[in-house]
């Protein structure tokens, strides 16, 4: 058999065409992996595979565990023309049969296909159809509907498996993003049954003693004036101590700030607000040098384990003095956070109501860097963080 120069360029062609389709799905699922919002990375799926397959229209239909559709998302149909459709599909007709066999179709006529259902009012016309399962471990997460491929009147075998290709990048795609707003999900749940555990053991219960303190004083005014007197500046002084509690409860809450400033200029100003929140001497020891070789993964360890390390001297070292010291051997960068308050005992246990320290310790151990706690009962507490640099030598131009 031979093969004209006619047929070996279209061969030769359509070999090139798929490897540049292959590196375009390859790119597209690269640039979705990195978005983790479930909404976004949906959308930008939809926007890609319909351009890879050159259809008029595209929709991802997301199923949940019954099979049916509980999200669906489209492409290429604005949003005047999806209001005027009015509710989306469930799963009926040709939507329902790929839902139902877990494989693909591709449909040149899909008004002549036994399966299908029909449009609803509104609905704009659509003819060829190319129906994609999106499984990931044999578990149906979604499915792709393209139609009206452009240009041709269906769809073809090379559009079906760029489509497929496309669909098992985009299955963990959304699992991973999944997966992330679930941690997220989490993480505001524990945040949130911390603050309410946090202000009912501390503030609630502070301002809570003070209105009991206060409820006899209408009656000690007439009976007991200067009692009376004493019961309100009780009060007062209490209501005080409250009002420090409360600020030096909100600096724990002091969000991330690498994003808008340095390292070096992060500490400093936590270092500030401690200082400033508290009323505490905060001497501040910072060598530029420390913050170079660090990369973003290490610096904003560094960082969350300040915040916590201040929050504690914020919250519960009763201290009047503080050192934020950081600084450079050579080989690490050394972050220590001192105070001269009521110190604890480390040996014991406080797993069970303190994850602070257990909390810190994991997290610079998995930068690769050691946490070390020097502390005693009423002699102060000392947090000593070393963690590696790389790149040191070119970070501070030796040779």
């Amino acid at each position: 058999m031979t093969v004209d120069s006619g047929e070996l360029d279209r061969l030769r062609a359509a070999v090139e065409r798929g490897d540049a389709r292959r590196d375009a799905v390859d790119e597209a699922a690269r640039a979705i992996a990195q978005v983790l919002d479930v909404d976004d990375v949906l959308q930008l799926i939809v926007d890609r595979v319909r351009a890879l397959v050159r259809a008029r229209w595209a929709a991802l239909g997301i199923v949940d565990r019954y099979g049916f559709i509980e999200q669906f998302i489209t492409s290429g149909i604005s949003d005047a023309d999806r209001a005027r459709i009015g509710a989306p599909p469930v799963g009926h007709g040709l939507l329902g049969l790929i839902i139902r066999e877990h494989r693909s179709y591709r449909i040149p006529e899909i008004a002549a296909h036994p399966d299908s259902a029909g449009f609803p009012p509104n609905h704009p016309p659509m003819t060829s159809f190319l129906g994609v399962p999106v499984l990931l471990k044999g578990r149906a997460v979604g499915n792709f509907y393209l139609t009206d491929k452009e240009g041709a009147l269906e769809f073809t075998e090379e559009d079906q498996q760029v489509v497929e290709l496309f669909a098992s990048h985009a299955a963990i795609a959304i699992e991973n993003a999944r997966l992330h707003e679930q941690v997220r999900r989490l993480a505001v749940v524990d945040e949130r049954e911390r603050i309410g555990r946090d202000l009912h053991d501390g503030v609630i219960q502070s301002l809570y003693a003070v209105t009991l303190g206060l409820e006899d004083v209408p009656d000690l005014m007439a009976e007991a004036p200067d009692e009376a007197a004493t019961r309100v500046d009780r009060a007062i002084e209490s209501i005080h101590t409250t009002i420090h509690d409360l600020r030096n409860f909100i600096f724990g809450l002091r969000p991330e700030l690498l994003d808008r400033a340095t390292l070096l200029d992060s500490i400093r100003t936590l270092a500030d607000e401690l200082g400033t929140t508290t009323g505490l001497e905060v001497e501040q020891l910072l060598d530029p040098v420390a913050a170079l070789g660090l990369d973003d993964e290490r610096s904003a360890d560094l960082l969350h384990v300040a915040h916590e390390a201040m929050s504690n001297v914020a919250r519960h070292a009763n201290a009047t003095h503080a050192t934020v010291e950081f600084r450079s051997d050579g080989r690490d960068s050394i972050l220590v956070v001192a105070d001269d308050g009521a110190g604890f005992d480390p040996s014991v246990d406080r797993s069970g109501t303190h994850q602070g320290l257990p909390n810190m310790r994991r997290r610079i151990e998995e930068s690769g860097g050691q946490l070390h706690v020097e502390s005693a009962v009423g002699g102060g507490t000392r947090i000593i963080v070393r963690v590696p640099r790389s790149n040191v030598t070119a970070a501070e131009g030796l040779t």
